[in-house]
């Protein structure tokens, strides 16, 4: 049996793919090893029991996750995965490349993560290169999740929020400056505390004050992240994650205004990846 993982800060998509080709899914939290430990990870994996029930049965698994960018953070995960599945060939890499891999087609383009965080790459088939790093949802992640929920509690401290989304934010969500504060600076998991509110900002999708900060976001993100790519102008951008696929319109705009060809808007790339890894093993 074949396991795939797609793992973002905020959610895991997990694929099984039984001896008779038969696909099962699952999901957990997301796991990042600069936030979550070998122990946490295997704790938390142990409380699915769906999953646990195949595994010692799995032979190969593939691991794509958030903050995998080095083998110190990659050992974290693949410790415990190795614990948790100890009959599997077992491989972790950077959510990256399962972006890069997610949108090939088979010839050379730009692949971007927008999703709790963000981030981009060139991908020939072979090599993935970045020209700027990600630097995180302190001092970036444009266009992320995190990004836009910042954004909104910045304009909900600073009293800049238009009256009706203001009122909505403190009924339902029950906000105050001191909950901010606890969430943002006390506990753990800001990136994904922050991102937690692109549920409420989609509510008010077309209001002209989302569609103004997505917009600004989505051209931040690509004059940052995509236009330093010296091949950005003649070569398709493909985005993976749920930003860019519930705000395609806003994401064209900010393509079209920079001139960036836009190529697929995938909102789960675990299907993609699936199918990749099959062709691999020539299961398909």
């Amino acid at each position: 049996m074949i396991l795939i993982a797609e793992s973002g800060s905020t959610k895991t998509d997990w694929v099984l793919i039984d001896e008779s080709n038969k696909k099962h899914y699952f999901k957990t939290i997301g796991f990042n090893p600069f936030f979550h430990t070998t122990d946490f990870i295997i704790s938390t994996i142990s409380l699915n029991k769906d999953l646990i029930a195949f595994s010692k049965a799995i032979t190969k698994l593939y691991f794509y996750g958030a903050g995998c960018s080095s083998e110190k953070m990659n050992n974290v995960v693949l410790s415990a995965l190795k614990s948790l599945f100890p009959n599997a060939y077992s491989t972790v890499d950077h959510d990256l490349k399962a972006c890069a891999l997610a949108t090939y087609e088979g010839v050379p383009s730009i692949s971007c993560i927008l999703g709790t965080g963000s981030n981009s790459c060139f991908f020939d088939g072979k090599t993935i290169r970045e020209e700027v790093p990600a630097i995180a949802y302190v001092l970036g992640d444009e266009g992320s999740g995190a990004f836009y929920g910042k954004q909104l509690l910045k304009d909900y401290l600073y009293n800049r929020l238009p009256i009706e989304i203001k009122n909505d934010l403190e009924t339902k969500w029950e906000i105050s400056k001191d909950k901010i504060f606890d969430n943002v600076y006390m506990k753990p998991h800001a990136n994904v505390y922050l991102a937690s509110f692109m549920k409420f900002i989609s509510t008010f999708k077309d209001h002209p004050y989302v569609i103004t900060m997505v917009k600004e976001g989505m051209d931040e993100f690509v004059k940052t992240h995509v236009c330093c790519y010296p091949e950005s102008k003649n070569i398709k951008t493909h985005f993976i994650g749920s930003i860019s696929k519930i705000y395609e319109k806003e994401l064209k705009y900010a393509a079209d205004k920079n001139g960036i060809i836009l190529g697929n808007i995938i909102r789960k790339p675990v299907e993609n990846l699936v199918d990749y890894h099959l062709r691999q093993l020539q299961l398909i």
